[in-house]
């Protein structure tokens, strides 16, 4: 691992370790949610940035943004020190990744009342699929349904809300996060199909080789020792996946 003295000049330049979230309404290994009682956001980036600022012994502070690609349109602005987010080709040239620590696969919710059961059947002129705008899955969904409709939205809540007005027939996000919008939209189907496989992994801003070693080994040592596992458990991922020791991204 590098040093902490070195990792700190990089990671923590302005004496906190400032964790970029996207907040949403479902959790997944990216998405946090608001507690309940607080207010506050909740879930795996939380906890596994909040215990790297322990490891590094700064404070933590949270930065909330409303998508991941809002977190990566932010990475030349200084506002941020370590994310964790989806892992693509385009995110590789603006941010450096450092390990996975979750098995992403993306997926589409479809409408209440539709009749789209597969993959090849969400790929139809007509079809009208919610993508978030810059977002891994998002761009993952038009190429693997190049005929349908894409429908750009800046969050998760948008697209929920232009479902329920009948404007949408399907939701492109990570698994974990559709399932959680069943709920609010009673009627409403998961596919079994995905069209992502990828990674979610801890990145920083590019050229911070200090910070990157830093945080690859973090995430590392926060898989053996179970910390990533019982972070997902808390927020009711218990079929989440997570990462193998030594993968990259």
């Amino acid at each position: 691992m590098a040093s902490n003295d070195a990792a700190l000049k990089e990671l923590a330049p302005t004496g906190k370790l400032r964790v970029a979230i996207a907040v949403g309404p479902s959790a997944s290994a990216l998405w946090t949610v608001r507690d309940g009682a607080t207010g506050k956001p909740k879930g795996v980036p939380v906890e596994l940035g909040t215990a790297m600022a322990a490891k590094l012994g700064v404070p933590v502070e949270l930065i909330e943004y409303g998508s991941s690609g809002d977190i990566v349109t932010a990475r030349d602005q200084g506002a941020w020190d370590v994310t964790f987010v989806p892992v693509d080709d385009d995110r590789k040239k603006a941010i450096d990744f450092g390990a996975p620590y979750h098995l992403l696969q993306s997926t589409y919710l479809v409408a209440p009342g539709s009749t789209i059961k597969t993959l090849a059947e969400a790929n139809r002129a007509g079809v009208r699929i919610a993508i978030v705008d810059g977002t891994a899955t998002g761009r993952a969904s038009v190429g693997a349904s190049p005929n349908a409709t894409p429908v750009k939205v800046k969050n998760p809540d948008e697209a929920i809300t232009l479902m329920r007005a009948g404007q949408l027939d399907a939701i492109a996000l990570s698994r974990e996060s559709v399932g959680g919008l069943v709920d609010a939209l009673p009627g409403s189907r998961v596919l079994e199909e995905a069209f992502l496989n990828s990674t979610t992994a801890v990145a920083v801003p590019r050229n911070k080789p200090n910070a990157r070693a830093f945080v690859t080994e973090f995430i590392e040592e926060a898989k053996a020792a179970g910390l990533v596992r019982r972070a997902l458990d808390a927020m009711g991922l218990k079929s989440s996946q997570v990462a193998p020791a030594g993968m990259q991204a």
